[in-house]
């Protein structure tokens, strides 16, 4: 089977040769092929080319135009630096001030720098049989970018109001962007809300779950599949996870997979994740890799795709990521 293949037919729970391998890959792959991180970050075919890379000698199942959180805030004024080969750095908030937010312009995707490089990224990862994934920023994520996680999460409790003005401002933008990207090429829009492990569920529920459903019904809207990635420990919303009309909904290793994959699958939503990337694969051997893959798998139900709980680390060995793709291989699905 072709990955594109592999992928329809799990998510239409008909027979597949293997649970499809979705490991996300960034600072690994720029490096895997000797590139700096800037040159990853800001040209859209070293992105490319690197995830091609990976893709083939890992034997993934995906391309992925993801790369750092801070396309769309750089397109609004957002000051990033990017050193040359270390993270993107944010040197200040956009919004220092509530009334900050009355200055905040929109901007077409196709018309910023880096959205439209995201863009250009798709259209090339087009017409190769691999299921392509674009990226957005979920709205409080967005928002968490532009204003500072600790000043946001303390305006939860102080300004919520203005918090809605906010978070209605960055779903606009991350529906358009995620449209796009789907007319780009986009088979999957993977949505990222990091900040959403660190609030209660109500919170979530108020703040994060209403824009994230707005978002997915636009990319359902639009003939993709909608994959929802809130890292870190998401234990205590994971039934409010599956209301977000996401299809995939990855967990990260602290959450039992088990459980997670129960409660998704009740609710026609397919698990993804989710053994621990560093102990696991960074410092593990392709032995445990392999027997940690097997478990993942079988704790997973018919509805699961299987991956780390976040991103592959740099300077992952690359006989561990031979033994997961190995292990995949072996297991009777």
């Amino acid at each position: 089977m072709t990955s594109k293949e592999r992928f329809q037919a799990r998510m239409n729970l008909e027979s597949v040769d293997r649970i499809p391998n979705f490991n996300i890959m960034m600072t690994f792959a720029a490096h895997y092929i000797e590139q700096p991180l800037s040159r990853y970050y800001q040209d859209y075919k070293v992105l490319c080319d690197a995830n091609f890379a990976v893709q083939n000698d890992f034997t993934l199942d995906i391309l992925q135009a993801i790369s750092d959180p801070y396309r769309e805030a750089a397109d609004l004024g957002l000051l990033v630096e990017f050193p040359h080969d270390s993270l993107p750095v944010r040197k200040e908030a956009l919004l220092k001030e509530y009334d900050d937010l009355l200055r905040l312009k929109p901007i077409s995707p196709e018309h910023g720098k880096r959205m439209s490089d995201r863009l250009e990224a798709i259209a090339r990862f087009n017409g190769h049989d691999i299921p392509v994934m674009g990226w957005v920023e979920g709205a409080l994520a967005q928002a968490a970018t532009l204003r500072g996680v600790d000043q946001l999460l303390m305006d939860l409790y102080l300004n919520p109001q203005w918090v809605n003005e906010l978070l209605e401002f960055c779903v606009e933008l991350e529906i358009e962007f995620a449209i796009q990207q789907i007319k780009a090429g986009a088979d999957i829009i993977g949505l990222g809300d990091a900040v959403a492990s660190q609030i209660s569920a109500s919170m979530y529920s108020e703040f994060c779950l209403p824009f994230e459903k707005r978002i997915f019904q636009g990319v359902l809207d639009h003939g993709a599949v909608p994959r929802l990635h809130i890292c870190g420990d998401t234990s205590h919303i994971l039934q409010e996870m599956t209301q977000s009309k996401a299809r995939i909904i990855d967990i990260d290793w602290m959450v039992d997979m088990e459980r997670a994959a129960g409660i998704f699958a009740k609710n026609m939503c397919w698990v993804c994740g989710n053994f621990d990337p560093v102990q696991i694969m960074l410092k593990g051997s392709p032995e445990t890799v392999y027997q940690a893959v097997r478990d993942c798998a079988r704790a997973g139900s018919a509805r699961s795709l299987i991956m780390a709980g976040c991103e592959i680390p740099d300077g992952t060995p690359h006989q561990n990521l031979l033994a997961m793709a190995d292990a995949l291989k072996d297991f009777q699905v």
